[in-house]
């Protein structure tokens, strides 16, 4: 397997080209540590962005949605979509408005969607986003019945089109600004995890399991089968 993405004419980066990255390494890392994505697709001429959950299984992307949904019955036939998920590392903040950015990671996945309409890939793609968010969870849950299951549409999308776009480091000012007596510099964010919460219906010896007492925000990877 290639190491990097081949850049195309829809992920070669035009603007701040030195941001990009093309490491299916790099790709995997921001696409395994966030939760969410945004798909965007045409439907009935009009384009429309959704969020929703996610996982990866090497080199497929799995997207969650429900048979009800407009984005789901649109993508049905394997229309082409574009997959964003961006990182928020920090503030940047310059000695002039014009420089002010931030921190991030982000990602650009281009392809086709597809519904997953084998009962097990089906089965096993839920637990994959259930995994994606809090491994460990799965073993201790329910699993969907049959109903559920036809209640929950996945979308299987190859992952042969993607690229990153990565900003880090302190803010970049115009020479004639590092005169100025106004602070600048980095302010970072960080997605903290609070300590767990219990369900008012919880009965009281039950006490939260050890991978949610220790969770971390991690990059991960996920093998389907």
């Amino acid at each position: 397997m290639n190491t990097q993405f081949v850049p195309t004419k829809r992920t070669r980066l035009k603007r701040l080209s030195k941001r990009a990255s093309y490491e299916r390494k790099i790709i995997y890392q921001i696409l395994d540590e966030a939760f969410i994505c945004h798909v965007g697709f045409l439907c009935d001429g009009q384009p429309v962005v959704i969020p929703t959950a996610y996982g990866r299984a090497d080199d497929v992307l799995y997207i969650h949605g429900s048979v009800s949904s407009r984005m789901f019955r649109a993508l049905a036939d394997g229309i082409p979509v574009c997959v964003t998920v961006t990182l928020v590392d920090g503030l940047v903040l310059a000695r002039s408005a014009f420089h002010h950015s931030m921190n991030y990671r982000s990602i650009v996945v281009f392809g086709k969607a597809y519904v997953v309409r084998g009962a097990m890939e089906k089965a096993k793609a839920l637990r994959l986003f259930s995994e994606h968010v809090i491994p460990g969870r799965w073993a201790e849950v329910r699993h969907p019945n049959e109903g559920e299951l036809k209640k929950n549409l996945v979308l299987r999308m190859p992952l042969i089109e993607a690229s990153a776009k990565i900003r880090r480091g302190p803010p970049i000012d115009d020479q004639a600004d590092y005169a100025s007596s106004v602070w600048a510099g980095e302010l970072p964010i960080r997605l903290a995890i609070g300590a767990p919460i219990n369900d008012p219906r919880l009965p009281q010896h039950l006490k939260a399991p050890a991978y949610i007492r220790n969770y971390k925000i991690q990059s991960r990877g996920t093998k389907l089968f």
